[in-house]
């Protein structure tokens, strides 16, 4: 330096500090989560896309208590459980859907994806589709553990989704996925929908006077089952200040018609109406029922099955409609 002349030493001074500053403001950030940034490699990828596949590697325990590493944002799912595929798309993740279960039909677009089994999967196709990530069911768990191997082997993300019983198992189920797809703002969002709508009907509930006993069917004579404590339904009755008339129950029951009638439901709501033709006028038309206040009113009324009994986003419709149909007039 002892060669520079005095009149320049200043600026000298100052140019070298301010290339230092540059230059430590862009050498730690080459690496982040032992993974090279594009920019220091030369890549041009944009700021959102960066932003977007900053929560990656993430790791997420998953129902079978598994700990799984999920190294990037995944690009194709596969999904086995119709609510699982619900609940992937009202992510907004539909375009990544590449194989769904023979029994996903909802939404319409589920109709156009490949369907590659049920209980029992259709492991060919699902390791010729090669997803990022595979959500499967409690009993594939336990059931297929050897082809579940198989997709980890392959490099496919296994992610077991345990069976739901509430709403709070099915936020918890959406926030799960949510974390998994890099969509966690979009789950919160829409957990967030569904509490603030419950808790709207549970507040016009509080208007009811008089409880009215509810006799819920999900299969027609001569096996008629219900739904007693620990299932969606039986929740769904409470929150809008209805009696279940099989509460006194646990799961899926099943019931004579004599026993039935005894219970002298005030409404009876069937959910079979996809399958069997005018249900109302079957449950009408039954001997020995005519006392029964529902059938002396009229009360029985069919709801979509999938609203009411499925573990997903649609849920809460199944709420409103049931409180509609229950209790006009309040919810109408």
């Amino acid at each position: 330096m002892e060669h520079i002349k005095q009149k320049w030493g200043i600026i000298g001074l100052v140019f070298i500090l301010f290339i230092g500053i540059l230059t430590g403001c862009g050498s730690p950030s080459e690496q982040t989560n032992g993974k090279v940034n594009d920019s220091a490699t030369g890549g041009n990828t944009s700021g959102e896309e960066q932003s977007q596949n900053a929560a990656f590697p993430i790791t997420i325990t998953d129902d079978s208590g598994k700990e799984i590493t999920i190294e990037k944002e995944p690009e194709s799912i596969v999904s086995m459980q119709p609510s699982n595929t619900e609940i992937v798309y009202a992510l907004g993740l539909g375009d990544k859907m590449i194989g769904v279960s023979d029994y996903c039909n909802y939404p319409a677009e589920t109709a156009d994806v490949e369907k590659v089994g049920a209980q029992d999967m259709n492991a060919e196709m699902i390791l010729t589709l090669m997803p990022d990530v595979i959500f499967v069911t409690d009993y594939h768990h336990q059931n297929h553990e050897a082809i579940l191997q198989q997709y980890e082997e392959a490099g496919i993300s296994v992610i077991v989704i345990g069976s739901e019983s509430s709403f709070a198992d099915v936020y918890e189920t959406i926030e799960l996925i949510g974390k998994t797809t890099g969509t966690s703002e979009e789950a919160e969002k829409l957990v967030t929908d569904m509490k603030e709508r419950l808790l709207a009907v549970e507040e016009k509930a509080k208007q009811v006077t008089e409880k009215k006993k509810v006799w819920v069917e999900v299969s027609p004579a001569p096996d008629i089952f219900t739904t007693g404590q620990g299932t969606f339904m039986h929740e769904m009755l409470e929150s809008i200040q209805a009696e279940n008339a099989a509460g006194n129950q646990e799961g899926w029951v099943k019931l004579t018609e004599e026993e039935i009638v005894q219970l002298n439901p005030d409404v009876i709501i069937t959910t079979y109406g996809y399958y069997v033709d005018n249900p109302k006028e079957g449950v009408m038309a039954r001997s020995g029922w005519e006392e029964v206040p529902a059938i002396k009113e009229g009360n029985v009324h069919d709801v979509d099955s999938d609203t009411v009994t499925r573990p997903g986003p649609r849920l809460i419709e199944g709420v409103e409609h049931l409180a509609k149909l229950i209790y006009p007039e309040i919810f109408e």
